[in-house]
């Protein structure tokens, strides 16, 4: 029914659509579902390019089954106890995880370590409550945890009782971002290489020498625009925040 959780014939049909180069939202139209739900269930199960029915089908049957034990206790209890809707949460993060992996990051266990993270009010977990609320061993979570901190990702910390806790924050995007463009850095390099064993006239020089151009426009392009992110939007905030607290400047003491 519209509205409810998608059958198997659903899959097929939005399967289908994609086959026959349908958009997102003429598959939804079809199947009187709002495109949100259509485009999610896509980008979940594959993509475009990867979306097959039967598969998706016993995926989602896969999900149902690991959330029913979790509304007696661990992570389902986590989020109950935080006034949140424990199922809709998890919906939510089963979705940030796949978008994560979309985006780059290959290994599921960084990615789910990194969507808890950023969805904990406090923004910090010990390895303890990880293990906890991912359903873990403390050694994935120890693997993952030094994996994420070498791509500045998460970042240590000890609290008041000096225990370790990984904490996520809006500086480790500053730095995963810096370091990313970076990254592209060697890629130019070697690309640049190519001329000197190929010859200057050749084709594949040439080819080289433009991917080391548009490389290196767009990794400088993301170092100038982290820099300017950063001092907009966490730098400026600060020092308004601090001028607000000391007040007008003609409530302020003339030295």
């Amino acid at each position: 029914m519209p509205g409810g959780r998608l059958t198997q014939q659903d899959r097929q049909q939005i399967a289908l659509g994609l086959a026959d180069g349908l958009a997102y939202a003429e598959i939804a139209r079809r199947l009187d579902r709002p495109t949100s739900t259509i485009t999610r269930e896509v980008l979940r199960n594959g993509g475009p390019a990867g979306y097959r029915a039967d598969l998706a089908h016993r995926a989602t049957e896969r999900r149902t089954r690991r959330r029913r034990p979790a509304s007696g206790k661990g992570a389902g209890t986590v989020a109950q106890a935080d006034g949140r809707d424990a199922e809709a949460l998890g919906e939510y993060e089963e979705r940030f995880t796949d978008v994560l992996m979309q985006s780059g990051l290959s290994n599921k266990m960084m990615a789910r370590v990194l969507v808890c993270l950023y969805t904990t009010d406090s923004g910090s977990l010990t390895a303890a409550e990880l293990v906890e609320r991912l359903q873990v061993s403390p050694a994935s979570i120890s693997k993952t945890i030094k994996y994420l901190e070498s791509q500045d990702l998460v970042r240590r910390i000890r609290d008041e009782g000096r225990r370790e806790r990984y904490a996520v924050d809006d500086e480790l995007w500053y730095q995963s971002m810096v370091g990313s463009a970076r990254s592209l850095t060697a890629l130019v390099e070697i690309a640049r290489q190519g001329p000197a064993v190929l010859g200057s006239d050749t084709p594949a020089a040439v080819r080289l020498e433009s991917i080391a151009r548009f490389v290196d426009y767009v990794g400088e392009s993301i170092l100038r625009a982290a820099e300017q992110a950063r001092e907009i939007l966490y730098v400026n905030t600060e020092t308004a925040s601090g001028d607000a607290e000391a007040g007008p400047e003609g409530d302020r003491p003339v030295s």
